[in-house]
């Protein structure tokens, strides 16, 4: 039994020099965009779309943030009010006047969800058709969710690199509120599983197949979303980001003349989520709302998936524990080793959110937490609640 446990603990160190060696250096978070010395000189027109389900809390903020980008071009907000009860509407109209950009704002008041679509995205695909309706046929569309505070030169930042770098889809992994003690405690890990399943090195190379987005900022040129089918493609994907992201590369590369064109990536210091998830239970729903689709609703992949988690991050705590109550200075060892890699791995997100290294040391636990936050995903699929978001529940 001492042997089998020396050899498990000997695998979980493999797993994570392998992981931060050869997983393309997902850990080091530093997929960014660079201050541009070079202006254009001449800036795509832009479209945002907002999709808004009872968001007059945030606006405010979110929404002026915008309607106030320093953007050399022409660009127009298209805001679709998803049936909220709130004065979400009303609420950005006086936003617009307030500011005095009442030119700059459309705000739409959307219509039931139809069959087959999930709730943003039926509320994007308005928004598309309301731009063709106002004649609008903008470079780029911007997809943007109604709690993100935008830094003042964020457009003008993603513009110019999407156009200097030949690029056909552009994201932010915007920085998420990081405030109360369960936000330090699992946001951060939150983005750093992210990384590890996505590496931004890998999804920003056109040769590799991997592709991501993050859905609170994604700029894409309107011409490849034609090209692709438009946003109907990933009309039932919950994982809509992704989805999407997954679909404009697949189609660059498979076509000679756009192989060269790629997606890109990065992390955001400057953008901010404005949602707060100061619970547990708030993060732990956000995490099971969509973890089950992460794995293609298998059970196989569940159960590969829970082994695998505590085979990375619950093997080195046992094997410090009972190292310690064994006296076996190996199994210790290696214990302290892979939490020592584990660690290690962890600072580079902890520094983007100003947290101290030593947060690091947490993670066995947190991995304990988001394994049986899958966990709960497949249960709540089974049971027919999975997908809860806002009121609805998607099948």
């Amino acid at each position: 039994m001492v042997n089998t446990f020396i050899i498990i603990a000997g695998l979980s160190f493999v797993i994570w020099v392998y992981l931060l060696l050869f997983r393309g250096n997902f850990w080091l978070a530093n997929q960014r965009i660079k201050p541009q010395k070079n202006t254009l000189t001449h800036y795509p027109s832009i479209c945002t779309v907002i999709p808004a389900r009872n968001e007059a809390d945030v606006l405010p903020i979110s929404l002026k943030s915008l309607l106030t980008q320093d953007y050399p071009g022409e660009f127009t907000i298209i805001l679709v009010d998803d049936q909220s009860n709130d004065g979400t509407g009303e609420v950005a109209r006086k936003i617009a006047q307030n500011t005095e950009r009442s030119n700059r704002l459309i705000v739409i008041s959307g219509q039931p969800l139809m069959s087959g679509w999930s709730g943003k995205l039926w509320a994007i695909k308005q928004g598309i058709c309301q731009a063709k309706t106002q004649n609008l046929s903008p470079d780029y569309f911007l997809f943007t969710d109604a709690d993100i505070k935008h830094h003042s030169t964020n457009l003008k930042e993603l513009v110019t690199k999407s156009e200097q770098e030949n690029l056909a889809l552009t994201s932010l992994m915007v920085r998420l509120r990081c405030d109360s003690f369960w936000e330090k405690f699992l946001i951060p890990a939150f983005v750093f599983f992210f990384q590890k399943l996505y590496p931004f090195a890998w999804v920003n190379n056109p040769k590799n197949k991997i592709a991501a987005a993050a859905g609170g900022c994604i700029l894409i040129r309107r011409d490849i979303l034609e090209k692709i089918g438009g946003i109907e493609i990933v009309r039932q994907a919950l994982i809509d980001d992704c989805s999407l992201a997954a679909a404009v590369k697949a189609n660059l590369q498979k076509d000679s003349a756009t192989s060269d064109q790629g997606i890109w990536l990065g992390l955001s210091e400057k953008t901010l989520s404005l949602r707060p998830y100061d619970s547990l239970g708030t993060i732990w729903n956000m995490v099971a709302r969509t973890a089950y689709t992460q794995l293609y609703y298998s059970p196989f992949l569940l159960i590969g998936t829970l082994l695998g988690m505590v085979l990375v991050y619950l093997v080195a705590l046992l094997s410090i524990i009972l190292g310690l109550i064994m006296g076996n200075m190996l199994i210790l060892g290696l214990g302290l080793m892979t939490l020592l890699l584990m660690t290690i791995s962890y600072v580079p997100t902890l520094n983007l959110y100003e947290l101290s290294p030593l947060w690091g040391l947490t993670l066995p636990v947190i991995g304990l937490l988001y394994s049986l936050m899958t966990l709960d995903s497949a249960i709540r699929h089974w049971q027919g609640k999975g997908g809860a978001w806002k009121g609805r529940v998607y099948p």
